[in-house]
């Protein structure tokens, strides 16, 4: 009989795995700040995620960071108003189109409610 080698185990994969990057709770804010000029508190988490920085880590919250320096826009509406926007531009061009009026109608009072509902105007 002839003995197989073992694959390497599981500890010696997690040993040879990229150190973690250890960053100050300041510079964890400047690049939550970086990265709110293009993207969403959601889509922030996500990309900090791939860098190997997690939120939980450290004290503040992503959305909270961006309230305390005024940038925060709430998710759900900033989708909503980006989909009423590519209807609207979608129904300029096809007025024949009357589904996609109907869609541009409840995708407005979609939006009106929201706004209802997180006291934004």
């Amino acid at each position: 009989m002839i003995k197989k080698e073992k694959a390497a185990s599981k500890k010696e994969t997690l040993k040879a795995a990229k150190p973690v990057k250890k960053i100050t709770e300041a510079e964890y804010e400047k690049r939550v700040l970086e990265l709110s000029k293009e993207l969403t508190s959601e889509k922030i988490g996500e990309a900090l995620r791939k860098e190997e920085i997690h939120s939980k880590e450290f004290k503040k919250k992503i959305s909270q960071i961006l309230k305390e320096k005024g940038t925060y826009v709430n998710p759900d509406l900033k989708n909503v108003e980006e989909k009423l926007e590519r209807i609207k531009t979608h129904f300029e061009a096809n007025p024949q189109d009357k589904r996609s009026k109907r869609e541009k109608d409840r995708v407005f009072s979609q939006r009106r409610k929201l706004k209802k509902y997180h006291k934004v105007e």
